[in-house]
């Protein structure tokens, strides 16, 4: 990816180089404008990473100690963290299997008094059920927050994540459909107020030098970063167009694997930041996988609930049934918008084989097992 926008990065660095800002310039807010406008929303705050996104915008809610905010159980931690560092109470809610996503129907018997918003997360790149997640809120008074730090682009019945609630975090980890050379990160909202508030909490609590209303954080998207990040919003659709063309493929090719695949709902356009199949028998078929030369990653292993972090939390293994059975099963396969045809099909082909290998193997092990019986 970065070798076919080389002269365009080298450019934007010489760019930010000669004008001698660092630091909240005229780069920053370029991007600010040009993402808002990508994601469909007013407004746009540059940050300094994914978590700081969500963290502020709590915060800038004022939620905090004594209140609760409904998060999926199945997510990566990032979510559950914002939460607890901005003071308040992550309550986990069940995902529907077929979509990974937080089931709109558990949402209300976890609600209490002291719920303030709800954080739903785009996984994996698709889009969360958000008309009904909204309607949710609004019966109880809540605000909504997207954790949009895997779905930069993704539609949902034609409105981009960034602009389906209240407000929404982004991250620009490298790894993510559009990515930084760095940490980086941003808010997008349609709340004026908010976004007022949140460029003072990411400067020190300050919107005049040196002069501090609120106590702030330092978390500020670099001027190179953002610069670099100008240049790769220009590509953004095509990459994703190719993730999308991919996971055709995937879902075509590997129909007859015994894989349980992603199932897209019909109002969902996923960007496919990941392309997460499922298995009793992971462990096994990653490890055969590995064996023939092709990398697979799982995201994620273990669910926040069931992490040393949360330990002080109370969870139980079981208190989660779905997520826990969803972190035990899932695999990625390779996904990247410059995944050759040839080896999207030699991954396809050797995923099918050893898969339907791994399953006749345990499907011969429990015939044995029963005969020994």
């Amino acid at each position: 990816m970065h070798l076919e926008l080389q002269s365009e990065l080298e450019a934007a660095f010489q760019r930010v180089l000669a004008s001698g800002s660092y630091i909240l310039g005229p780069e920053v807010e370029a991007f600010e404008a040009e993402f808002a406008a990508y994601c469909g929303a007013r407004y746009c705050v540059g940050v300094g990473n994914g978590l700081d996104a969500l963290q502020l915008i709590l915060r800038g809610y004022g939620i905090g100690a004594g209140d609760e905010v409904i998060v999926p159980a199945n997510t990566f931690i990032a979510t559950w963290l914002a939460v607890s560092h901005a003071g308040a109470k992550p309550v986990p809610v069940e995902p529907l299997a077929a979509t990974f996503n937080l089931d709109p129907q558990r949402i209300a018997a976890a609600i209490t008094p002291r719920t303030k918003a709800i954080m739903a997360v785009h996984l994996y790149g698709q889009p969360a059920d958000m008309d009904a997640i909204n309607a949710v809120a609004r019966q109880h008074g809540l605000k909504v927050i997207e954790d949009a730090a895997q779905a930069h682009g993704a539609r949902y019945k034609g409105r981009r994540a960034g602009n389906l609630g209240n407000a929404a975090g982004f991250s620009f980890y490298p790894g993510k459909n559009l990515g930084a050379l760095g940490d980086g990160g941003a808010i997008t909202t349609n709340d004026a107020q908010l976004a007022d508030q949140l460029r003072a909490l990411r400067n020190y609590g300050s919107r005049t030098k040196y002069h501090h209303e609120l106590k702030g954080f330092n978390s500020r998207l670099d001027e190179l970063q953002a610069a670099l990040l100008r240049v790769k919003l220009r590509h953004l659709d095509a990459w994703n167009a190719a993730r999308q063309q991919l996971a055709l493929a995937y879902l075509d090719g590997l129909a007859a694997s015994g894989l349980v695949l992603p199932v897209v709902p019909p109002w969902a356009s996923p960007v496919w930041h990941l392309f997460v199949v499922r298995t009793a028998r992971r462990d096994a078929l990653q490890q055969h996988l590995a064996q023939a030369g092709i990398g697979t990653l799982v995201h994620y292993p273990i669910p926040p609930h069931l992490q040393p972090a949360y330990a002080d939390a109370g969870f139980q293994s079981g208190d989660f049934p779905i997520a826990e059975q969803l972190h035990r099963e899932v695999l990625s396969l390779p996904m990247y918008p410059q995944l050759a045809p040839a080896a999207l099909q030699r991954v396809i082909a050797m995923v099918t084989v050893i898969a339907n290998k791994v399953k006749q193997s345990m499907t011969s092990s429990a015939v044995a097992k029963m005969r020994l019986q």
